[in-house]
């Protein structure tokens, strides 16, 4: 089997396309034939070393988390899925190694594909869909009717945020590029407002601040608030989790792998309600230069880079 992993911390230089061989599932575990795996910033933030704490330094490790295939085989104690299922799912972030022919992941982090999606499509969801819902569900405690405001609403959990709260009954605005707030004017939102907007014109309107960006001041945010209202960040640091840790309306999401949440996501995305753009798919020989291009320079622009393989 071929795979993309790196023998050691570093840049976008320490990757290579190499053979390996992936180790039967065991207890808990699906092996999968992937079909389709989307690169997510995290990818290279952890092969840089972000998080070698958790990571350790065993190599070589593989490289990216979300995925789509069919599931190879099972180990002990699967009960939810079974050999030739069309799955979709992600690996942790201590196991890795989504941009593969083959990739191991424990069963709770893998569900179903709906039928109606394609391999690329479903690849595109685990991580951007399981942060949105859990944002703006799980943290953000949005109920129907109430107002909330996404900073960042057309990057990819973003724009999953967005369509989660509409889904859910609420009026939704949000904060995008001067050149693209006819996108979100599309998705439903309303107020638009461009990057660097001043917070005092928007005070006291939303229920819910969900910063996908992190770039909105939490004072900033606070002006936005009406009483009792939320703020819930997506970038997990030490120094966001102490401020999460005290009282105040600030609370910032570490995404989990719950598998009811990804069965929601999963079925929110077969029904149209979540909708991430793709915006190039490459073959796995030639993922390499394509995760070089878009770590240095950002491109492609506008949805996911999907990687695929032939297996």
């Amino acid at each position: 089997m071929k795979r993309i992993q790196y023998h050691q911390y570093g840049g976008p230089e320490v990757m290579r396309l190499e053979d390996f061989e992936p180790a039967p599932p065991g207890s808990g575990e699906v092996l999968v034939r992937v079909r389709a795996a989307a690169a997510n910033p995290m990818d290279w933030g952890i092969r840089g070393g972000a998080m070698k704490v958790v990571t350790g330094r065993k190599f070589p490790r593989g490289l990216g988390y979300d995925f789509a295939g069919v599931v190879e085989a099972v180990g002990e104690g699967v009960t939810r899925l079974a050999v030739g299922d069309e799955v979709l799912g992600g690996t942790s972030i201590k196991a890795s190694g989504a941009f593969a022919e083959m990739v191991l992941a424990a069963e709770k982090g893998v569900v179903k594909k709906p039928g109606n999606l394609s391999f690329e499509e479903a690849a595109a969801i685990p991580t951007v869909g399981l942060t949105a819902l859990q944002a703006v569900v799980n943290k953000g405690k949005l109920q129907p009717g109430q107002s909330v405001f996404v900073n960042g609403c057309l990057g990819g959990v973003g724009r999953a945020a967005a369509q989660i709260a509409l889904a859910h009954g609420a009026a939704v605005g949000g904060s995008c590029r001067d050149t693209a707030t006819h996108d979100a004017r599309d998705l439903g939102l309303d107020p638009i407002v461009e990057f660097g907007f001043d917070p005092a014109t928007l005070r006291g309107r939303f229920d819910l601040v969900v910063d996908t960006a992190d770039t909105l001041p939490t004072d900033a945010a606070k002006k936005m608030l009406r009483p009792g209202g939320r703020i819930v960040g997506i970038h997990p640091s030490p120094a966001s989790i102490a401020k999460s840790a005290l009282p105040g309306p600030y609370n910032v999401l570490i995404t989990r792998p719950v598998t009811a949440d990804l069965e929601e996501v999963a079925q929110a995305a077969g029904r149209g309600t979540i909708r991430v753009r793709i915006a190039r798919t490459v073959p796995l020989p030639e993922a390499i230069k394509a995760l070089t291009e878009l770590e240095r320079e950002g491109t492609p622009k506008g949805g996911k880079l999907i990687i695929t393989t032939t297996t």
